[in-house]
């Protein structure tokens, strides 16, 4: 097992979702029990599904200076690095410790292929992109992390992690490495992923789409609800605190499965692996937890391998559930905002239940919950579960 490690301090962070930009429309909407998703409207010949879309994605959003990285997904990590004064805090953690030392650490499953697929519907004659679309710093899958890296003026270490729907949940992990080892004193951690025809018809050519809103747990359930969002967190060393920084990462682990390209271990085995590192990490006990966010993306195998774990290693006074049904299956920026939802847990007491499902399967034992509660949370843990057995569980608490 993993020895235990210092915590890192998480001095700032957001997420921007289908309910709403930053943290305040992401709170309101968990208490209020009121989803994002909505019948599928993207693209020139919609899918028959439902999806958790950000508005206002459609107009120029990036200032003139950062228009070269024009993108919808550029346009997504944008709108969310305004909110909350995020931004603001970088600035300031790259005034404390220099540009150099702040590293950019981005998960995405898709980065910006949606503009890829644009450029290939306007080939020309001898088969090239037009000219405006010969951009290659954006048509590549390093583009999230070097285009956030230029909006916060930052020159440290930069890199990307693309581990399907676990990538936004593992650039913790790779941060805090990176913090242990002094070779860079703050790190921006995140990610984005956006809706695009690869991934809409994709995931439905693996019949894992459901027509309408997607039910975690549920024993009738029958797919996901793909959705876009951008969400980040800045972190730090702990022994450096700012003041009123209160949120930190425990622990983390990750495992794989390489079981199947799609499917999870039956018996969740990389699942466990990543749970017991990450509980290991954070010197804790699985009853020390008192929040759970679920990976729960309403497909059958999914749900059905996590219940059981659940089941298994946790007393059945914690609290669990997914919080799909509000987002959507966010992909590669799944991790970062489940983490998020995870902080606010910490914050306000706020546990959210399973939105959209009525019956739980008779896998679920006791934790997964349908309906929210409010209690004090001292711990909190985020699962992320992705296609080729990459699994990632993170252990955030107060400090």
């Amino acid at each position: 097992m993993p020895a235990r490690i210092p915590p890192l301090q998480i001095s700032a962070y957001t997420a921007t979702t289908a309910v709403g930009i930053g943290k305040t429309a992401l709170q309101a909407a968990l208490e209020a029990g009121r989803g994002g998703l909505r019948p599928n409207d993207f693209g020139p010949a919609p899918l028959a599904t439902w999806i958790g879309r950000v508005d206002g994605l459609e107009a120029a959003l990036l200032p003139e200076a950062l228009a070269a990285w024009d993108c919808r997904n550029h346009r997504l990590a944008w709108l969310g690095l305004r909110a909350d004064g995020f931004m603001e805090a970088v600035a300031a953690a790259r005034e404390r410790h220099g540009a150099a030392r702040v590293a950019v650490v981005m998960g995405t499953s898709t980065s910006s292929i949606g503009e890829t697929e644009d450029a290939y519907r306007q080939l020309d004659a001898d088969g090239r992109f037009p000219e405006a679309q010969r951009r290659p710093e954006v048509h590549t899958p390093h583009s999230l992390a070097l285009f956030v890296r230029d909006a916060l003026a930052l020159e440290g270490p930069s890199s990307t992690l693309s581990t399907a729907c676990s990538s936004s949940a593992k650039v913790f992990a790779t941060a805090e490495r990176l913090l242990r080892l002094g070779l860079v004193d703050a790190a921006v951690v995140g990610g984005v992923d956006t809706l695009c025809g690869s991934v809409l018809f994709g995931f439905n050519s693996l019949e894992l789409v459901s027509g309408g809103p997607c039910r975690p747990f549920d024993a009738a359930r029958d797919g996901i609800s793909l959705g876009e969002a951008a969400g980040f967190a800045l972190l730090e060393r702990a022994d450096g605190a700012t003041a009123g920084a209160s949120l930190q990462l425990l622990g983390y682990g990750e495992a794989s499965d390489a079981h199947h390209m799609s499917t999870p271990h039956p018996g969740g085995a990389g699942a466990e692996r990543a749970l017991d590192d990450a509980l290991a990490r954070a010197g804790l006990d699985a009853d020390a937890i008192d929040y759970i966010n679920l990976h729960g993306t309403a497909s059958a195998k999914n749900d059905e391998v996590e219940a059981a774990l659940v089941a298994r290693r946790f007393p059945a006074r914690t609290h669990a559930g997914s919080t799909k049904g509000f987002t959507g299956h966010t992909l590669g920026a799944a991790g970062i905002v489940e983490a998020t939802i995870s902080l606010l847990a910490l914050e306000t007491g706020w546990m959210p239940g399973t939105l959209n499902s009525t019956r739980l399967d008779t896998t679920c034992g006791p934790q997964i919950r349908l309906a929210p509660a409010r209690g004090d949370v001292r711990h909190a843990l985020s699962n992320s579960f992705g296609f080729g057995g990459n699994n990632c569980v993170l252990v955030f608490g107060k400090a």
